[in-house]
C-alpha cells in the first residue's frame, strides 16, 4: 500500500505542476505568459494622460483642437478628417486625426495617421518629439512591438530628458514581446527605480524569473509586487505558483515552508479574486502542503464551476483519496475518466482507490484500463497482477 501511495503520489505532483505551469504561461496581459504581453487598462490610462503637449494648432484647425481638448474624440475626428481632404499636406489635422482615434482606442488607424503628419512635419524640415511619443504608444497598444520600440527607445534616452516610468514601462513590455528578455528586465528595472511601487513591473520581473525557473527572485519580486497593491490577483497568482515550483525543488523544512507560503498566497488570492480558477489553484497548493480536506473544499467548488479546467476532477479525487474518502475519490475520479478516458493518471489513481476499497474487479479494470494507455508503465502491469486474483 505504501508503494502504491508513493507512486500515486509522484504522478500527481507532475500532474499538478504540469497545471500550474500551464496557467502560469496562458493569457495576455495577466502574468501567466511571458510573449505575447498585453498593455493593461491602467497603462493605457497614463497613455491617455501624456499624450498632447504639441504646439497649437493653426486657425484651420483651431476647432478640430478645441473637440479634442473637450474628449469629444468622434467629432474631433470628423471634423480633422474633413480638413485632411480639402488639404492633403495639413499635419495638423493628421495629427488631429490620430489624437482622436488614440482615444478612441483604435490604435492601427491613430498610428496610420500619426505616421503621416510626422512624414509631413519631416518633409518640412520640422521635428515633432510628441507626435513621435503618440505614434509609438500608437504602435504599442496596436501590438505593432517591432514599430514601437525603436520610438520608445528614443523617448527614454533623449538628451538631457529624464525618462518616465510610464514610457520606460512600456518600452520593457516592448522588448519582453520581442523577447529581448535581457533587455527588458534592465529597463524593468529602470521603471522600479522611477516608480518603486510598480507593480506591473514588478509582476513581470517575477515573470521572467519564473521562467528561467529562479524561483527565488520570482517570489522576491511578486511579493513586492503583492505588498504594492494587496489586491493584485494577477502577482497572487503568480507568487503562490512561483512558492509551488521552489518548493518542489526544495526538500525538508525549506519545502514545507514554501508549500505553507504558497497556501497563503492561495488565499489572499482567493479573497481577493473568488472564482473557480482560484480555487483550483488554492485547491492545488493545499495539497502540497498536505492539508487534504481543506484542498477538498477549494477542489468542489472548482469542480462546480461549468468553466472547471478536465484536471479540477482528477486533483478533487486525488484529495479525496489522501484523506481517505474512497467512496468520494471514486465518484470524482469515474466523472474524471468520463471526461479525460486517454489520462492514464486518472486510471491509476482509480484503481488505487477501487482496490483500496476492496473492489478488486473494478480496479483490476481500472489498472487494465491504464496499461493499455501506458504499456510501458510497470506500475500498471504489477497492480493488474496483484488484483486480479481477488477479482470476482
Amino acid at each position: 500500500m505504501k508503494r502504491l501511495t508513493n507512486s500515486l503520489a509522484g504522478a500527481s505532483a507532475a500532474l499538478l505542476l504540469c497545471s500550474a505551469l500551464a496557467q502560469a504561461q496562458s493569457g495576455a496581459t495577466r502574468p501567466r505568459r511571458v510573449t505575447p504581453v498585453q498593455p493593461t487598462g491602467e497603462a493605457a490610462e497614463t497613455a491617455n494622460a501624456s499624450l498632447g503637449g504639441s504646439r497649437a494648432p493653426s486657425t484651420s484647425a483651431a476647432h478640430a483642437f478645441s473637440l479634442l481638448e473637450q474628449k469629444q474624440y468622434d467629432a474631433a475626428l470628423a471634423e480633422a478628417r474633413q480638413l485632411s481632404t480639402a488639404d492633403p499636406k495639413n499635419s495638423e489635422a493628421w495629427k488631429i486625426a490620430g489624437y482622436a482615434e488614440f482615444y478612441l482606442k483604435r490604435y492601427s488607424e491613430a498610428a496610420a495617421d500619426l505616421e503621416r503628419a510626422l512624414e509631413l512635419r519631416s518633409a518640412a524640415g520640422e521635428k515633432d518629439a510628441k507626435t513621435e511619443d503618440a505614434l509609438a504608444q500608437a504602435y504599442f497598444f496596436a501590438e505593432k512591438y517591432e514599430q514601437a520600440l525603436p520610438l520608445l527607445v528614443a523617448a527614454t534616452t533623449r538628451a538631457g530628458v529624464k525618462p518616465d516610468a510610464n514610457t520606460l514601462y512600456y518600452r520593457a513590455v516592448a522588448e519582453m514581446n520581442l523577447k529581448k528578455t535581457a533587455d527588458a528586465e534592465r529597463t524593468f528595472g529602470e521603471v522600479l527605480k522611477a516608480d518603486p511601487k510598480n507593480r506591473f513591473a514588478l509582476l513581470y520581473l517575477g515573470q521572467l524569473a519564473f521562467g528561467r525557473q529562479d524561483y527565488a527572485t520570482a517570489v522576491n519580486m511578486l511579493n513586492r509586487a503583492t505588498l504594492a497593491d494587496p489586491t493584485f490577483a494577477q502577482g497572487w497568482e503568480l507568487l503562490t505558483q512561483a512558492y509551488m515550483y521552489r518548493g518542489r525543488a526544495a526538500a525538508g523544512a525549506a519545502a514545507d515552508a514554501d508549500f505553507l507560503s504558497a497556501v497563503r498566497a492561495a488565499d489572499s488570492l482567493a479573497r481577493v479574486r473568488p472564482d473557480a480558477r482560484s480555487a483550483l489553484l488554492q485547491g492545488q497548493a493545499l495539497i502540497f502542503a498536505k492539508q487534504y480536506v481543506r484542498a477538498v473544499t477549494s477542489l468542489e467548488r472548482a469542480a462546480a464551476s461549468p468553466q472547471a479546467p478536465d484536471e479540477t476532477l482528477y486533483l478533487l479525487g486525488y484529495a479525496h483519496t489522501q484523506a481517505s474518502n474512497f467512496p468520494k475519490a471514486i465518484t470524482a475520479l469515474e466523472q474524471a475518466a468520463a471526461k479525460t478516458p486517454d489520462n492514464p493518471e486518472v486510471y491509476r489513481l482509480l484503481g488505487f482507490s477501487y482496490e483500496s476499497s476492496k473492489n478488486y474487479a473494478k480496479a483490476l479494470a481500472a489498472y487494465e484500463k491504464g496499461l493499455q494507455l501506458a504499456p510501458a508503465d510497470a506500475y500498471f502491469k504489477e497492480s493488474a497482477d496483484r488484483v486480479r486474483p481477488f477479482a470476482k
